[in-house]
């Protein structure tokens, strides 16, 4: 898929404008509204991220689309059931299993 800045100029706009009007109802929730907002902002890093390149600072020179752009929220780690695994909560809401494996009294998750 093939992004413009252009569509991406458009789409904030139009977010932006989604949001200002909101803001101006009586009634209207700041708390929704800011969270509306901080993932509007994930989205568009990770839109800035693929129009750039520079999606994986790893160094492999592709871009890992399972990775959300944006912070980490939570982890959890998951151990002594059948699917030993690490759980990454991210900011926008989505979420990653890593499966783990113990190898002389280490976790390895990956």
């Amino acid at each position: 898929m093939t992004f413009s800045l252009r569509n991406l100029a458009t789409a904030v706009m139009a977010a932006a404008g989604t949001l200002a009007l909101t803001a101006c109802q009586p009634g209207g929730d700041a708390t929704a509204l800011t969270e509306e907002l901080k993932r509007l902002e994930l989205r568009i890093d990770q839109l800035e991220q693929r129009l750039s390149g520079s999606g994986n600072e790893g160094g492999s020179g592709e871009e890992d689309p399972t990775v959300p752009a944006g912070a980490i929220q939570s982890l959890t780690f998951r151990m002594g059931t059948e699917d030993d695994r690490l759980r990454v909560y991210w900011a926008d809401g989505s979420t990653s299993d890593l499966p783990c494996t113990k190898e002389q009294a280490v976790w390895a998750c990956g």
